[in-house]
């Protein structure tokens, strides 16, 4: 079964690439994960108040995550795997291809404007060493266009 793996953020793009990689999906018999990544913070506190920063970054995740699980499900019919993980971006990306080989494509969204985005940049820049193909969904195609191309 092919597995579309799903980056996602609060961004617009992040979320064309999830309508991209749901279709892609159900029109392939495959199936979606979303990774949601928690960003490391970029100050320390004191223990507790640090823990309680790192939480609630993660359960913001979670509950983005979960959101868009949500509306795919509702959609599809079909409840994409979540995972919530902590760290580089990029790192975390690797990792994760790295633990699942069944992983049939990363499916990242280019911003709309200005340059690609970070994790786009650093893929693309070694794409020929994933494990799997990179797509690059372009942030400024409406949903008839996704449509078409999945």
């Amino acid at each position: 079964m092919r597995i579309y793996l799903v980056v996602m953020d609060e961004t617009e793009e992040a979320k064309i690439a999830l309508r991209f990689a749901s279709l892609r999906a159900a029109r392939t018999g495959g199936a979606l994960h979303i990774l949601a990544l928690v960003p490391r913070q970029n100050f320390n506190a004191f223990g507790a108040v640090q823990a309680t920063i790192e939480q609630e970054a993660k359960d913001r995740a979670e509950v983005m995550a979960s959101s868009a699980a949500g509306n795919i499900f509702a959609e599809s019919g079909k409840m994409p795997q979540i995972a919530v993980r902590s760290g580089n971006p990029q790192e975390v990306v690797r990792n994760y291809l790295n633990e699942r080989e069944d992983i049939a494509a990363l499916v990242l969204g280019a911003n709309r404007e200005g340059g690609p985005g970070p994790l786009i940049t650093h893929f693309a820049h070694d794409a020929g060493s994933l494990p799997c193909p990179l797509y690059i969904v372009p942030g400024g195609l409406d949903n008839e266009a996704l449509d078409r191309l999945a």
